[in-house]
């Protein structure tokens, strides 16, 4: 099946789950964090019944149901982004995360794991295939937050991650940071494409 033969960049978070090159956020559903009280509260349940008991079992399936409903609403969701994306693009540039180094972060660790960006990634990659697209990658260490869309100046200043917005100092064009870089990872990934071929 054919896509649309359109480009777009993607920058993916933790408070949207990626912002693309055209301007447009995706909510992130957050499943584990919806469902974490009625998680708790049948674990606490699951850990007071007795060992081999009729009721552990009972209570060890409601909890297993809970998982089970967490991961199916995640899936859902990667599914029905990554399909979307892949019909409609030609090429969509993502930036390659170093995502079980990012995990060893115990303050973001659960957040991630929530997001599943190396499922996201997975599922994109062989449906761009599957669609006659490419899934293309930018380097790491690419300074694409901090780089301007418009006329390269790299500043410093937005490597704290609390910076959300910013002007740049050269040309004066304000950025939402999340959109600036998902414009520079297209850009990016189109240049060492074609540096390649």
């Amino acid at each position: 099946r054919p896509n649309n033969g359109k480009q777009i960049g993607i920058d993916v978070g933790l408070k949207v789950f990626y912002s693309d090159s055209n301007g447009d956020t995706v909510e992130n559903p957050r499943p584990l964090k919806k469902l974490q009280r009625k998680l708790r509260r049948e674990q606490r349940q699951l850990s007071r019944k007795m060992p081999k008991s009729v009721n552990r079992e009972r209570a060890r399936v409601r909890v297993a149901r809970v998982h089970e409903r967490i991961a199916n609403i995640r899936r859902d969701f990667l599914h029905k982004v990554s399909t979307r994306l892949a019909r409609e693009n030609q090429t969509v540039a993502v930036e390659h995360l170093n995502i079980k180094g990012m995990l060893r972060n115990h303050k973001l660790a659960k957040s991630i794991s929530d997001v599943s960006w190396s499922e996201f990634f997975r599922q994109l990659s062989y449906k761009t295939e599957r669609h006659g697209g490419e899934l293309l990658k930018v380097d790491t260490f690419y300074p694409s937050s901090q780089t301007c869309s418009v006329c390269g100046y790299q500043n410093p200043l937005t490597k704290d991650l609390s910076v959300r917005e910013w002007d740049c100092p050269a040309c004066g064009t304000h950025h939402d940071r999340d959109v600036n870089a998902a414009k520079n990872i297209l850009r990016k990934a189109l240049e060492d494409k074609s540096k390649v071929a």
